[in-house]
């Protein structure tokens, strides 16, 4: 049943549904999983930065899981009974500073669509478990991460 929905006011359509796509083909759950996808300012983000993690600077991206998994493991609602809401099991919020993620695509010289479907992706994996804080780690939610990016088309020269 491996389907994501995502909440998200201010994202268009289209972009919305592709994401969901795509992420659907990257987690095994026995229900429709929900991600909370946020864009908010540099000021905000600071904030929250500064409020959950003690880091008191702008980021780029902050992921909130609802619930402690591995990564690779299914997701199961009877494991995770507490994160059910009605028809779907939350994993967790992505908030996305728009500011730095228009920066950031300059930077690198790709497209802020690329940037923003990134920073998603990346919050997404965090929310199931994934983190970088080893090279064996980083390495593997890299392979992830690159694996949905190009189901999405937006390869590092999108």
């Amino acid at each position: 049943m491996n389907h994501v929905l995502i909440d998200c006011e201010g994202m268009e359509e289209g972009a919305r549904r592709a994401l969901e796509v795509a992420l659907s083909e990257a987690v095994d759950s026995d229900m429709p999983l929900l991600l909370e996808l946020l864009f908010v300012s540099e000021e905000e983000i600071r904030a929250l930065n500064a409020r959950t993690r003690g880091v008191d600077r702008v980021t780029d991206v902050l992921s909130f899981p609802t619930m402690e998994l591995k990564p690779g493991e299914p997701v199961s609602s009877e494991l995770h009974g507490e994160c059910v809401d009605g028809d779907v099991l939350c994993i967790g919020s992505v908030v996305i500073c728009m500011q730095r993620a228009r920066e950031q695509a300059a930077e690198y010289g790709h497209s802020v669509e690329r940037e923003t479907g990134y920073l998603t992706v990346h919050g997404f994996f965090h929310c199931l478990g994934y983190d970088h804080e080893t090279e064996e780690e980083r390495a593997a939610m890299r392979v992830r991460e690159e694996e949905v990016m190009a189901r999405l088309g937006l390869g590092r020269d999108a």
